[in-house]
């Protein structure tokens, strides 16, 4: 297993994210008058006291009741995070309660990851605000970037006084997003564990995992996978369905944290009044101006959202298109009435043949870098790069279409099937799908990465991945070129050293991709 340099280079990111992250929030200080705030001390589960603040609509008195919303702030960010978005809300006829999460800055206790205690005290801040502003205990919402959006669920499903939700950014299964395809996105998690260091104080179950998430021990992998289901509110589904609050889900196709796919999966199970809102960026990206007080696509939706739910207001959102997204590559928003109709049709690209490759070498193939490659992407369409025919066939195995006559609008989520026979018990595979122009060079439409453990070396066996959801449009004249190599500084890999993969396509169950694509 190799992880030494991905460990270097998530070093460097986690340092850099920690200056982006809270030089950004203290940015935001200015964004409401500080006449308009109060900030206050609310006593969390266990006593842990929950720095906080609250914004009340204009001219409130006590003989009206207005609408709640509870806001956690994000991961490692300080209670000012929201204070732009309170204003608005609380200009429009809200009281809002922001407060910053156990663990983190001032607020006392210890980081829980969305366990228990942080779902415990976002309902004690609900009885706080009851007990001590002009809140109406019949209209409560709650909504958060992040860590706040994943807190936001969670309380939804065990506290049914919570009527509205608007999850930004977040998560529907926590091990789903970073231990995906069975292999830890080292990254993004180097990023959180930084962050975490600099900003809060890890519980010790916290530390624990962190440690048992970077040593790569298949054998914390079911601790892991148990840990993570208490903290992700799929588990929590039928609750959830039950209590019938009201969902939207917003996210980035290039999330580096906590990518689409499992929102999408979620968003079909979920039964009550819902809303999906897929656009281009990276983890918060979407929503980042609006936390700065600038218009926003997003949280102007989110205010939406809230004022028919939890205002009655007629706004029509409810009569839209629930499923809402926006190309990378194109500018317009498009609407479907659920997620599978956002990819109708298919199409299927062949993986003929037998290829082999040698593992443990980076062949030029990888996802970038998290933040800055999905962020290029975002505001100029420069996602990573590769020039295809320039790929070392010895460490990546390539496949590619034929060129396309017409445009190719993908959306969805790619799926691959192959048969593979490794030469080791265990081993890592990465995935690519690429936009290859005339001239060879190929933009990153997707990819995912896939672990084993405990193959038969010598014996194939079967691979089914599902690469990461997005909305791409292919131009006339490019094709496709699947590429799968060994190695991706994003994820830490589990290929023994010398180790080889060979690629076949038995007759009886040939390999291929198939591709999601808008119906034209």
């Amino acid at each position: 297993m190799r992880s030494s340099r991905g460990s270097l280079r998530t070093t460097a990111v986690g340092a850099v994210s920690v200056m982006l992250i809270t030089g950004g929030a203290f940015g935001l200080a200015p964004a409401a008058q500080a006449d308009d705030v109060r900030f206050v001390d609310i006593t969390g589960d266990g006593g842990t006291v929950l720095k906080a603040n609250v914004v009340m609509p204009t001219n409130a008195d006590g003989a009206h009741r207005y609408p709640l919303i509870v806001l956690p702030t994000s991961w490692a960010l300080p209670q000012v995070e929201y204070l732009a978005q309170a204003q608005k809300l609380a200009d429009s006829g809200y009281v809002v309660v922001s407060y910053n999460v156990r663990g983190f800055w001032q607020s006392g206790g210890e980081i829980e990851v969305a366990g228990p205690p942080d779902i415990a005290d976002a309902s004690k801040v609900i009885d706080w605000a009851l007990a001590n502003t002009p809140a109406d205990s019949g209209h409560i919402g709650m909504a958060g970037v992040s860590y706040g959006a994943g807190i936001s669920l969670l309380t939804a499903a065990h506290d049914k006084r919570v009527r509205a939700v608007a999850a930004l950014s977040g998560w529907s299964d926590i091990v789903g997003s970073l231990y995906y395809g069975r292999t830890q996105h080292i990254q993004a998690a180097a990023m959180l564990a930084g962050t975490a260091m600099v900003t809060g104080r890890e519980s010790a179950g916290t530390k624990q995992m962190f440690k048992d998430y970077f040593s790569g021990d298949v054998s914390k992998e079911s601790s892991l996978i148990e840990w993570g289901k208490v903290r992700s509110p799929a588990t929590y589904l039928d609750q959830l369905n039950d209590n019938g609050a009201a969902i939207m889900l917003a996210n980035a196709w290039g999330d580096s944290i906590f990518p689409p796919n499992s929102y999408g999966d979620f968003y079909e199970k979920l039964t009550g009044p819902k809303r999906l809102e897929l656009r281009p960026g990276d983890h918060a990206t979407a929503e980042l101006t609006g936390l700065f007080g600038v218009p926003n696509d997003v949280w102007k939706d989110t205010g939406r959202w809230f004022d028919h739910y939890l205002k009655g207001e007629d706004n029509g959102i409810n009569r839209e298109q629930p499923v809402e997204l926006k190309s990378r590559t194109d500018g317009g928003y498009e609407a479907y009435p659920d997620w599978k109709s956002v990819g109708a049709t298919s199409k299927k690209i062949d993986l003929d043949g037998t290829k082999r490759i040698y593992a443990n070498v980076d062949s030029g193939a990888d996802g970038g870098v998290i933040f800055l490659s999905s962020i290029l992407d975002q505001v100029a369409q420069l996602p990573p790069m590769a020039s295809i025919p320039l790929l070392p066939r010895w460490w990546a195995a390539v496949w590619q279409s034929g060129k396309y006559d017409t445009e190719q609008h993908i959306r969805g989520t790619v799926k691959l099937h192959t048969t593979v026979t490794g030469t080791k018990e265990d081993g890592t595979l990465v995935a690519y799908l690429y936009d290859v122009g005339p001239l060879g060079i190929g933009k990153l439409v997707s990819h995912a990465p896939y672990t084993w453990y405990g193959q038969t070396p010598g014996r194939p066996f079967g691979v089914d991945l599902d690469l990461l959801s997005t909305a791409y449009d292919v131009p006339a004249g490019h094709r496709l070129a699947l590429v799968v190599d060994t190695v991706d500084p994003l994820y830490m890999e589990h290929n023994p050293s010398g180790a080889q993969l060979t690629f076949s396509s038995p007759a009886d169950d040939p390999s291929y991709v198939s591709v999601p694509l808008r119906e034209q």
